[in-house]
């Protein structure tokens, strides 16, 4: 049995599982998508509640495949671009420290996510049992490159609001309205 692996899996996945229901559901004490997508729309991150649901599913998907030991790699990928983000987005202007709203905390599961990756789930776990070669140093970058790629995919590349919706508030949302009603595609 590799106990350090196993408490990482059985501390991590579930908190994620929950971090990431939180987030779709409204579970724990979670905003849900509404509360949720519009505290990613203050940070930029647009259209907000499509954002809550990626982020939201692949916390969840995350912390389920971790605390499985089941492809481990991915599930590593999943939480650390969910990470990747939040640095990105709400922690790095604050400095390093969480008690000023900083980034350690989110750059301590990062490196709990590589470490996994590079050295596998440990005993008991489906990898090990099925898939006992997904791991090592390569799988470790790899899943950490994909988290990377994914935060700004999901920042970068995602669609924005018409202009004159993300202008006009309240008129911009009447004029979408107005062209939905109309016929025209928003």
């Amino acid at each position: 049995m590799d106990l350090g692996r196993i408490v990482i899996r059985g501390i991590v996945g579930p908190l994620f599982i929950g971090h990431g229901t939180q987030k779709l559901f409204g579970w724990f004490q979670g905003a849900g998508l509404e509360g949720t997508g519009g505290f990613f729309e203050s940070l930029g991150l647009k259209p907000g509640k499509p954002q809550a649901a990626a982020a939201g599913a692949a916390e969840t998907a995350g912390g389920g495949l971790l605390l499985l030991g089941a492809l481990t790699p991915l599930a590593a990928s999943l939480i650390s671009g969910s990470m990747i983000t939040a640095v990105r987005t709400a922690h790095a202007g604050k400095g390093p420290w969480v008690t000023g709203g900083g980034y350690e905390y989110n750059l301590v599961l990062l490196g709990a996510m590589a470490a996994i990756a590079q050295r596998g789930p440990g005993r008991p776990s489906v990898d090990c049992a099925v898939l006992p070669d997904l791991k090592g140093t390569k799988w470790a970058i790899a899943q950490l490159a994909a988290a990377a790629a994914g935060s700004f995919a999901a920042t970068q590349l995602a669609p924005s609001p018409p202009e004159e919706e993300q202008a006009g508030g309240a008129n911009g949302r009447a004029a979408r309205l107005d062209r939905e009603s109309a016929g025209t595609p928003a």
